[in-house]
This record gives C-alpha cells, structure tokens and sequence, in this order.
C-alpha cells in the first residue's frame, strides 16, 4: 500500500461511514415520526424504545442500504478528485488505470466481508427484537401468538413419506383437533394416525398428548388397528413450525436459513422461495458492494462539466435501475415460478456487464 492507497481508502471509508451515519439518523427521525402513536400504544417506555427497538433498527436499515451507501460515497469522493484535477495528475505521473483502482478493489472487498458476515450473523438477531414491535403494535396482527391463518387445516410433511394435518389449531393454548397424520410408500399407505385432539405439553420434555387415538398399520394387505384414549408421541415439529411469520427469513442466521430451507423443502412449503431467495441474496448483496464500487470509480473518475451533482445524478439514476431490478426479480421468484439463484444475482450479472463498460470507457 503506498501513500497514494492510503489517501484514497481514508477518503473511501470516511465518506462511506459518514454518509452511513447521517442516512441512519435521518431513518431513524422518519421513523419515530411515522411510529409515534403505535410508540404511545405500546406503553414502553423511552428506555425500552432505544433498547429494544432502535438498537435493533439501526443494523437493520444500514444493512438494507449499505450498497447504497457505498456507491454514493464513492461517486462523491472520486468526483471531488476528478474536480480537483487529483485523478488527471496520478493518471499523468504513468500510474495506470489498473493501479489507480487498487485501493477502490481492496476497500470494496472489505465492505463486502463486512456486510456478508453482518447479514448472516448479527442482522438476524437483531431482526428478531425489532420485527416483535412490528409484528405486535404496527401490524397488530402478532405471528408470536397466532401461529397460523391457514385455518380450519393446515397440512405439511415432516419427511419425504409423513404427511400430517391440524384443524383449528388454537395457538394461545396450543391445542388443536382433529388430528391425523399417514405415510406413504411405493403409492401405498403403510400407517395412519388419527385423534380428537392434539395437545403441546413439555412437562417431562417436550410432547405431543393425543386423545381418542386410532392407529392402523397396513402390511402385506393386512390391517391392524390400535385404540388409546391418550397417547404421548413426539413428532418432528413443534408449535414453532406451525408459526406463519412473516418475517420468519430475516431472523435466522445463515446456518439457520440453510437448515430451514431444507425443512420445508421437506415438507412441500409453497413459500419456500421466500427463505432460498433471502439465503442467496446474503451472499449476492456482498458482491453488489463490489461492482457498485467499481460503477462508481469509473463513471466519477473523469472531470466533467456540472463536478459532483452531474456525477452524483448519473449514480443515483444507475442506483434507482439496481435497486428496481432487484424488487422485480425477487416479487417474480416469490410470487412466480422464477428461479431464487438467478433472482438473487441478475441484477449483479447485469451491472458487472455495465461496470466493465463503463471501466472500458474510463479515462487511462
């Protein structure tokens, strides 16, 4: 690193944490704004507020908008460089385009490692403090105590051959009824469980109590059916996978994601392309911080008529482009049959062929 770097990445990192750090305060001032009634509804007080829901806000909105952040700190400072005629004595002194870019691609990669390990790890738990706020006094329609609105029956697999189903499940006592649960194999149904009643009990370790059970095995052709009026079993789910929340993605750490992806492909969820698509875009977000940094050096690097507010307008211009094709890509995965891999990194497929136009017509 010579002296050059040095001077660049300081400048790199204090615009980008500068500009972070003005962009979550102004969030966060719009956001008591829009949430002072449900502030007032919730009875917290002041304290509480701070702690346990702006602390958890600010990693929230910084994350939603770090590439952003990045991208706008770096066609600001580069801009104030070209206007200074900085970039046209480095370029001037034979130091190549190449190697003006070096300290761009090295602070970039950081923020990136930044960001991808933040999102995977200490988002989500932050998530989970201020999606209850959310979920609870905004919305008014808390997942944390009505586990579903797939009322009067719910049906899910636990494996590739167990099928189950509860209707009405009440979620404030977790109790529903009837029960009933059947595995198939080779097309034939080789067991089936039916009950009244099914009960979460974790007195002596998490359970389920079934009443007025009928239990049927079939072998060879031949049925045999068992009678309990109560029965303790311990199935492979608990109330907490019977949760319809929306925000279940953004609280779990990668590991976490990976697990529960794998869940409900098991089971045959209809809304698995929301947690695939989210495990992809932790991974993808990182990398648009790389090629939005190198959109940003390349279209500030060149000293134009208009300085900064036309290097600034053209960034917000390409930043509003990103931003949209991502929303689009990830509503036609979720909603559509489009696949979650190439929702994820479209956007970024189709800007890293723009920031290496955009490098090609660079000043060298």
């Amino acid at each position: 690193m010579k002296k050059i770097d040095w001077y660049i990445t300081k400048k790199f990192l204090t615009t980008f944490f500068f500009a972070i750090f003005l962009f979550t305060i102004i969030s966060v001032v719009i956001d008591i704004g829009e949430k002072t009634d449900d502030f007032v509804k919730s009875g917290w007080s002041g304290y509480r507020i701070f702690k346990d829901y702006y602390i958890s806000f600010i990693p929230h909105i910084a994350a939603l908008l770090f590439p952003l952040f990045v991208f706008i700190a770096v066609i600001f400072f580069t801009s104030k460089m070209a206007g200074r005629s900085e970039i046209v004595a480095i370029l001037a002194s034979g130091t190549s385009f190449n190697r003006f870019l070096r300290p761009y691609f090295i602070t970039g990669i950081a923020l990136s490692l930044l960001l991808g390990i933040a999102s995977s790890f200490i988002v989500p738990q932050a998530e989970i403090k201020r999606t209850y706020f959310e979920d609870v006094y905004v919305h008014g329609n808390s997942s944390y105590d009505k586990l579903t609105e797939h009322a009067p029956i719910l049906y899910f697999k636990t494996d590739p051959v167990t099928y189950n189903g509860i209707r009405n499940f009440d979620a404030f006592n977790k109790t529903g009824g009837p029960f009933f649960m059947f595995k198939i194999k080779n097309h034939q149904i080789t067991y089936n469980l039916r009950s009244t009643t099914i009960r979460w009990d974790t007195v002596g370790g998490p359970h389920w109590n079934l009443q007025n059970v009928v239990e049927r095995t079939f072998i060879k052709g031949i049925e045999k059916a068992t009678y309990y009026p109560n029965k303790k079993v311990f199935f492979k789910f608990d109330p907490a996978d019977l949760k319809n929340d929306q925000y279940a993605e953004v609280k779990l750490t990668t590991p976490e994601l990976e697990k529960k992806i794998k869940t409900e492909e098991l089971r045959g969820s209809e809304n698995v392309n929301t947690f695939r698509i989210e495990f992809y875009h932790r991974f993808a977000t990182p990398v648009s911080v790389l090629i939005l940094t190198v959109i940003g050096a390349a279209i500030s690097s060149r000293k134009v008529r208009g300085g900064s507010g036309a290097h600034l307008a053209t960034g917000f211009v390409l930043a509003a482009a990103f931003i949209l094709m991502d929303r689009f890509s990830t509503i036609f995965s979720t909603k559509g049959n489009f696949p979650p891999l190439l929702a994820a990194w479209i956007p970024n497929i189709v800007f890293a062929l723009v920031a290496y136009y955009l490098y090609r017509k660079a000043p060298k």
